[in-house]
């Protein structure tokens, strides 16, 4: 038996186990299964690997993907540059740090936004902020990180002000703010400042529609929220597993 996983916590509802488990089925792969790792701390990841000689690769998610770089033996070019990590392969022992988020947010921003606008405003500073991040430097998009303290690259919450927003066009969300059960929940930026120039990015998948996109829409602003993106990063992570 293959097996696959995902680490993080707290994981509750996993969109990566339903994916591959319905892929596996779907696609006729046998001898392969996927589970779910919440561990309390990345310390444990050790005692998940000896537990599971057949694990064949990982996904990462919160709050783990720069925390778990310590733990591996081989980074991408990708994971060396940006120090964030959502895909290992499991390799006789030796772990392999990939980052498919990026190839995930790249293309699904790309076929949203097909006029990508020339400045963005990157809300959250945590693994998935730096793949966003990344992109966005491949994509010569100037950025600015929003976050609770303001540093020399960014801005504290309470300095985005409608003037800000009304120069960053793109606005990217890789906060939880908002993510089910929270629902309510919405990060602080001045949206009566927004227009149908605005995109706006949320790498949430549920709900369907944050209150950040509904916002968004309701000012005439492109939405579009992280389901796409996962997909992608889980199929490009299933490649780098098989290859």
């Amino acid at each position: 038996m293959r097996k696959f996983g995902l680490i993080g916590y707290p994981l509750g509802h996993s969109f990566s186990k339903k994916y591959f488990t319905e892929k596996f089925e779907k696609e006729g792969i046998e001898q392969a299964q996927y589970d779910t790792y919440p561990i309390e701390s990345i310390e444990l990841l050790p005692a998940i690997l000896a537990n599971n000689p057949d694990l064949k690769g990982l996904n990462v998610t919160i709050p783990y993907k720069e925390l778990v770089i310590p733990y591996l033996h081989k980074k991408s070019p990708v994971v060396q540059k940006i120090n964030a990590c959502n895909c290992i392969k499991v390799v006789d022992g030796k772990l392999e740090g990939h980052n498919t988020d990026a190839i995930g947010f790249e293309a699904s921003l790309k076929a949203a936004f097909p006029n990508l606008p020339s400045k963005a405003l990157i809300l959250g500073t945590g693994g998935a902020a730096k793949a966003v991040e990344y992109v966005l430097q491949q994509n010569k998009i100037q950025y600015k990180f929003v976050s609770r303290k303001p540093s020399a690259y960014s801005f504290s919450y309470e300095q985005v002000t409608p003037a800000v927003v009304n120069e960053y066009k793109l606005i990217i969300n890789t906060t939880p703010l908002g993510m089910f059960p929270h629902v309510v929940e919405a990060p602080q930026i001045p949206y009566e400042a927004l227009s149908n120039e605005h995109c706006l990015y949320d790498v949430v998948y549920n709900p369907e529609k944050t209150l950040f996109l509904q916002k968004g829409e309701e000012r005439g602003a492109a939405i579009k929220n992280g389901l796409e993106m996962l997909v992608l990063q889980a199929e490009a992570s299933w490649e780098i597993w098989n290859s």
